[in-house]
């Protein structure tokens, strides 16, 4: 019994879902933030902490175009600058507190050896976002 429900169930997910969506999320390929603690810095203290991103599950990351925007608030004094895939925030941080902001990423793909680049139909998202918490003392 339990043979006969495994392809009617698979059926019933590519009829109501599209296979298109069900297909490409298998592999989950999306952006993805890595996960990282921001360590405690200190006021009129050089600061430095970096970010990296990827497209999770997928060979091609540089055939893609990377796009950052920041929600919240960086501690006066730090700014964010980005190197491709890897964003650092640093800076002389000017007053104490604890700030919380959001990282966000977008990705576009770029047309790989001159011809078109389907990566984003293969994609389950193209955009994602991580919050972060940098405590200045």
């Amino acid at each position: 019994m339990k043979q006969r429900l495994l392809p009617l169930l698979f059926l019933s997910l590519v009829m109501f879902s599209g296979c298109d969506d069900f297909l490409e999320c298998i592999i989950d390929r999306r952006p993805e933030i890595h996960k990282t603690t921001f360590s405690d810095g200190r006021v009129d203290i050089y600061y430095y902490h970096e970010v990296t991103v990827e497209i999770k599950n997928e060979t091609r990351d540089n055939d893609y175009d990377y796009y950052f925007e920041i929600g919240g608030q960086l501690p006066d004094g730090l700014e964010m600058f980005v190197n491709y895939r890897t964003v650092s925030f640093e800076g002389t941080p000017e007053v104490s507190g604890t700030y919380r902001f959001t990282l966000f990423l977008y990705v576009d793909p770029l047309f790989n050896n001159g011809g078109d680049c389907d990566c984003e139909e293969f994609l389950c998202s193209d955009s994602t976002s991580r919050e972060f918490t940098i405590t200045i003392n």
